[in-house]
């Protein structure tokens, strides 16, 4: 009976942590965004409706040859590719989807992502998000590829390079990752970023990888939300002592006023 009911009692433990953590995730992620949503109107998703549209419209152009050809010079990025040419294409490249996957289920992925994100986080960080995810993918997939095979699985054959970049699904991990760990939630950090480790032990490709460096700089920025680093933070602070001149008392306090010197008469001069 013992064992039976610390059993029991545990279960009853691990469904009320279940629920307050649903409750509370859902709250955050949910119930916030909508009523951001319902405050701000369609104007504050004005970066999920620029996404969705500059996905289809790529896509369009895709389906013809020639607009295949103008689709890649502007946003395909491949790690063989120039340093200067993948970092001005990566904006682009954004709006580039796979043409191997389902554009419409990408299309829905896409426009949740960035439409949680500015209702969360605001258009500045969610467009810095949404790049920074994607330029690290991209640019560990150039390192990878420069190393070659070996280093422990980590390196890349040379014919990697000529693979086309992951386009916004990187973003779209990097958006969702980086809400669940700001707004501590387990249950939709689980569904993107396990989701991606899964992937990438199921299907070893250059894809995989990329999403999993968009999941850890994900991570890092989410835990990096909202600090100040210690030494700007002193600098910003204290800029007379690291410049080498003496502080400046606070202006807060009313000025003291300090005794003037006692004054003694000046001897005139007589001209005799």
């Amino acid at each position: 009976m013992t064992g039976n009911g610390s059993w029991g009692t545990a279960a009853a433990r691990a469904v009320r942590f279940a629920g307050r953590t649903l409750c509370g995730e859902w709250r955050s992620i949910v119930v916030e965004p909508v009523r951001q949503l319902v405050r701000r109107g369609l104007s504050g998703i004005v970066l999920a409706f620029v996404a969705a549209f500059g996905v289809i419209f790529f896509h369009g152009i895709a389906q013809h040859p020639f607009g295949r050809r103008l689709v890649w010079h502007l946003g395909g990025v491949t790690a063989d590719l120039p340093l200067w040419l993948s970092l001005l294409r990566t904006p682009v490249s954004l709006y580039v989807p796979a043409l191997d996957l389902p554009v419409w289920a990408g299309i829905t992925q896409l426009f949740l992502a960035f439409a949680l994100a500015e209702l969360v986080l605001g258009r500045a960080r969610t467009l810095a998000v949404a790049y920074l995810t994607t330029l690290a993918g991209t640019m560990t997939a150039r390192v990878m590829v420069a190393l070659g095979p070996g280093w422990w699985g980590f390196g890349l054959p040379p014919q990697t390079g000529r693979i086309l970049d992951t386009g916004p699904s990187a973003a779209v991990v990097g958006l969702f990752t980086y809400l669940a760990v700001v707004r501590r939630a387990p249950v939709v950090f689980a569904l993107t970023g396990g989701s991606m480790v899964w992937e990438s032990i199921a299907v070893p490709n250059l894809a995989g990888r990329e999403h999993l460096i968009a999941v850890a700089t994900a991570i890092v920025l989410g835990l990096l939300h909202g600090r100040r680093l210690p030494i700007s933070a002193r600098l910003v602070e204290r800029p007379a002592e690291h410049l080498g001149t003496p502080p400046t008392p606070p202006r807060s306090d009313p000025p003291v006023s300090r005794p003037e010197p006692p004054q003694r008469p000046v001897p005139s001069l007589r001209i005799p």
